[in-house]
């Protein structure tokens, strides 16, 4: 890995030490069983745990970071089946997503298979799983456990593996590989959600949307998002784009994340729940973690591809 990579990698450490450090003192000065500190030191913690995986697959190589995002596809998408409703007649049809949809996915990106890996979820397995459930011939709810099926699939392991998808792009005049732009996205996707929160809970007066995700605040949304966007920025050096570049493609990654996270709360809102699970201290599930980077990857992956990668 090149030396900005590790470089951002120690700045992210220390300002995670300085929020570390202002949870203490925070739980020390104020009530101890104060709801929204618990919460904040939970979300500190586990990023410190989320952090550490990250940086150690990133360092193992592409394999390493595409079977991480295996695995996060895996529990998104068990979360999201275990919310929503399925009949037995639906059992051929989990076994395809399971079984075939997710790991074929993965094994496209790691062929570099550009062609296949792009379509295979929207074309191939949405005929196969029509196919399965049609010959169940159980037409209770038809379409609307199909489309559950299918926009877990969509979501949880299509959206999500064009992340890991990011280190096959051949990038002319950059490093050696394509870790420091994987991270470069993770860190605005992320950064936009914790900036978001923090802006919201210490500005947040004006409600987004009360009725889809009540603690979304147009305060939260615009200083969380103007913060990420400078973040995104200044950490240009870890990307193929200059400084006006990356802040526009910051822009398009906060604001993609941002309507991942929204449309992902009324999904599970539908279904009367709070969060997709309990995987995570202080983050709620899997897809509670991801649901930002499950709509703004294929965006930014595009993007990316599209404007800086040679043709031909």
């Amino acid at each position: 890995m090149p030396h900005v990579f590790w470089i951002t990698i120690v700045d992210v450490l220390v300002l995670l030490s300085l929020f570390t450090v202002a949870g203490v003192v925070l739980r020390a000065k104020l009530d101890a069983g104060n709801a929204t500190i618990i919460n904040m030191n939970q979300r500190i913690w586990a990023w410190w745990v989320m952090i550490a995986i990250v940086t150690v697959a990133l360092w193992l190589g592409p394999y390493a970071t595409l079977f991480l995002f295996f695995i996060c596809s895996f529990f998104a998408l068990r979360e999201f089946i275990t919310l929503t409703p399925t009949k037995p007649a639906d059992y051929w049809a989990l076994v395809l997503a399971y079984y075939i949809a997710l790991p074929v996915q993965y094994l496209l990106v790691a062929f570099h298979w550009y062609g296949l890996f792009t379509i295979f979820v929207p074309v191939y397995v949405f005929f196969a799983l029509s196919a399965a459930s049609a010959f169940a011939q159980d037409t209770t709810d038809f379409l609307e456990r199909n489309a559950q099926i299918q926009w877990a699939l969509m979501v949880c392991v299509y959206s999500l593996s064009y992340a890991p998808a990011l280190l096959l792009l051949p990038l002319p005049h950059y490093f050696g590989n394509n870790g420091p732009l994987l991270l470069f996205f993770l860190l605005v996707v992320q950064s936009s959600d914790v900036f978001q929160y923090v802006c919201g809970k210490l500005w947040g007066k004006h409600k987004l949307s009360p009725l889809v995700s009540p603690s979304k605040t147009w305060e939260g949304l615009i200083g969380g998002g103007l913060l990420a966007i400078c973040l995104g920025t200044l950490l240009h050096g870890l990307t193929p784009f200059n400084v006006w570049q990356a802040m526009l493609m910051s822009a398009v990654t906060v604001v993609s994340g941002f309507i991942g996270g929204l449309v992902l709360s009324a999904v599970k809102r539908s279904m009367g729940a709070k969060d997709w699970g309990v995987m995570i201290a202080g983050h709620g599930g899997m897809l509670d973690r991801v649901d930002s980077i499950c709509f703004a990857a294929p965006i930014f992956f595009h993007l990316t591809r599209y404007f800086f990668v040679s043709p031909g």
